[in-house]
């Protein structure tokens, strides 16, 4: 009997039943056959050795797709933990999964310790095992012989994971000496790892419960060439370089203090007008878009969590209601703005004609996270975010959806995010209690955002379970300098609020009817889209941006009083920066500006105080001549307009 299997490109070939992806991958080249990892069978990633017993889509997973990346990681634990064990008589294993860069595994090393100076020990045993080409082969157990396997051997988080799983369902992974309880896939033999480095060991609970035995944590990550793992490590050196943390820091943006709370930045004067001028500048652009804008209180009423069902989905991972010296008044630090931008909304009739109404606010909000989780600007408890709620009727949805997609990409434009993908977040097919409201206007909201998104034409990838529990989104995913991927912007479609807040507008029919609600945030939270420009420029922001645009260096005392009257004109055009009136020569002074990454030095001695002009100096390029203070700041201006492509009214 013949099967049919389609491959990505469209294209069908006939395989006699009982084919494997191997097989497949054979027929098309040997070449592609020694670099394929794993294969996708309807969806669903398997082994390269699974038979196909019927017609199939398929497709042939390498290095160089993402699912190819996770099986070969998920395998290197495997190897890792093989390593662990010839090296660690007695060691047991709780799980091991694949991660955005690597892999790590929950270890028990009993009365042993494992350090730094271990890593190259364990990396060169996992090399060694590698080179004998084990196969990763696939065992299906009853459930009593796994207990009874994993019972005879001591490991107690093993027989913890088998308590969860049915019989009938539970599969062995062997390779060379080592057996693990795995659902796979794995890549088909350990050969295809090449280069091996262990990044880290650090402490985790067993089942992330502090109230359980602590783990050691292993991290690694593996490459199927030893010049991608120089690369690697050599782009860890230039992330570390550009760390926000480390820049912040060094640039005076932002800091944190144990008491006032972790997770809870503090702006300094410079991060603070670094964050002005974003603020200023979509607040230009929202204007232009017919925004209107608002200001909310950072608390808001408990009851208006349970009416927006945020209590109920995420109350017992939020800061804890505030109770007031009134009998049964509770407040809350304010999650979201959305619920308060309802009942701006209910806070008068509306009419058709007031449709759509877009409200505007950059709202604080107020997220409990888990002390481990929090990092640096990116993951914090308090951020901003420039938030806006559009209410409009049905037949608007599409038309304001693809003009909030024209907003984000006017974002990205301007701040030099080139390189991002846009992420259609649905339901999930399986856990529908996760979300609230109907199927029909799930379905009406989903296809708004794939019909948007496929009109302005956006590289875009489906993930199912990344909706909110509200609604659908379409989610912006930016790679970094350094190729990390990131979600900035989103923008939702909501049919839930409006009907929990039992929002209305009088219709053309002089019937009520319910608005819609869009969501959006092209910045998504001002701390992390700050932090990822921060890691993306290395601080060396375009001259519109920069907190401080200008130094002025007089090179003696003598001319410090015509660098200030210099710098009191240059503030009247909105132009930024500082006078170093120090006493340090002016090569001093200049370093020190480069260092700073001030993009624009403005030379002050006799000859320019004579004539009444000051010399130019631009960071990374040196001197660029005389001009008289008008004649700069043209050339200022011209440089902000160089960097930021007109916003159009829509």
């Amino acid at each position: 009997m013949m099967i049919s299997v389609t491959l990505p490109d469209g294209s069908k070939r006939e395989y006699q039943n009982g084919a494997t992806p191997m097989d497949v991958a054979l027929s098309i080249s040997e070449g592609l056959a020694r670099n394929v990892l794993a294969a996708k069978v309807d969806g669903q990633v398997v082994d390269l050795n699974m038979p196909l017993e019927k017609s199939v889509e398929l497709q042939l997973l390498t290095w160089n797709d993402t699912e190819g990346k996770s099986t070969f990681w998920h395998s290197s634990a495997h190897l890792m933990a093989e390593a662990l064990e010839v090296l660690y008589p007695g060691v047991k294993f709780w799980v091991g999964p694949p991660v955005e860069n690597g892999f790590y595994y929950d270890i028990d090393t009993g009365e042993k310790s494992i350090s730094s100076d271990d890593f190259k020990m364990i990396e060169d045993k996992m090399l060694e095992l590698a080179r004998q080409k084990n196969e990763f082969k696939r065992i299906p157990i009853t459930k009593a012989d796994a207990l009874k396997y994993f019972g005879d051997k001591g490991d107690e988080y093993k027989l913890d994971l088998l308590s969860g799983l049915e019989d009938g369902n539970i599969t062995l992974y062997q390779q060379g000496n080592f057996t693990d309880l795995c659902r796979g896939p794995h890549i088909p033999n350990t050969g295809f790892i090449k280069a091996a480095k262990i990044m880290n060991a650090a402490a985790a609970y067993f089942k992330g419960d502090q109230n359980n035995k602590m783990l050691t944590r292993i991290y690694g990550v593996t490459f199927p060439k030893a010049k991608e793992l120089e690369e690697y490590l050599t782009l860890l050196e230039e992330a570390k370089r550009r760390d926000h943390r480390k820049l912040g820091a060094e640039l005076e943006f932002f800091t944190f203090s144990e008491k006032v709370g972790k997770g809870l930045p503090l702006w300094l004067p410079k991060g603070a007008m670094l964050r002005e001028r974003l603020e200023n500048f979509l607040k230009k652009a929202q204007l232009r878009s017919g925004y209107l804008p608002v200001v909310t209180p950072h608390i808001g009423s408990k009851a208006l969590y349970v009416t927006s069902g945020h209590w109920e989905k995420y109350g017992e991972d939020s800061f804890q209601p505030i109770k007031t010296p009134e009998e049964g008044e509770e407040f809350m630090l304010k999650p979201m703005n959305c619920p308060h931008h309802c009942e701006i909304y209910k806070s008068k009739p509306r009419s058709y004609r007031d449709l759509p109404l877009r409200l505007a606010e950059f709202g604080t909000v107020y997220r409990y996270e888990q002390s481990g989780e929090l990092h640096g600007l990116t993951r914090v408890r308090g951020f901003t975010q420039d938030d806006a709620h559009i209410f409009c009727a049905n037949d608007q949805v599409e038309a304001e959806f693809m003009k909030v997609i024209d907003l984000v990409l006017y974002v990205f434009k301007s701040l030099g995010f080139d390189d991002y993908s846009a992420q259609v977040s649905l339901r999930s097919k399986e856990k529908s209690s996760k979300y609230i409201g109907s199927d029909e206007d799930w379905d009406k909201a989903e296809s708004a955002i794939i019909k948007a998104a496929d009109e302005k034409g956006l590289k875009t990838v489906v993930e199912y379970g990344e909706a909110a529990f509200y609604g659908p989104k379409l989610d912006f995913m930016v790679k970094d300098a350094l190729g990390r991927k990131w979600q900035l912007g989103t923008i939702q479609v909501d049919y839930q609020l409006p009907n929990r807040f039992e929002l209305e507008y009088t219709g053309a029919d002089n019937q009520k009817h319910r608005p819609v609600m869009i969501h959006r945030a092209p910045f998504g939270s001002m701390e992390r889209f700050i932090a990822i420009l921060i890691e993306n420029t290395a601080g060396n922001f375009p001259f519109w941006l920069s907190p401080e645009q200008i130094a002025v260096l007089p090179i003696s005392e003598k001319y410090e009083d015509y660098a200030n009257e210099v710098f009191l004109s240059l503030q009247e055009h909105d132009i930024r920066g500082y006078v170093d009136h120090r006493s340090e020569k002016i090569g001093r002074k200049i370093r020190d500006a480069e260092v700073a990454k001030v993009p624009l030095m403005l030379i002050i001695g006799e000859k320019e105080a004579a004539e009444g002009k000051i010399s130019l100096r631009k960071k990374g390029e040196g001197d660029l001549g005389s001009f008289t203070v008008d004649e700069f700041v043209a050339f200022a201006k011209a440089e902000i307009n160089k960097n930021i492509p007109t916003f159009g009214k829509n």
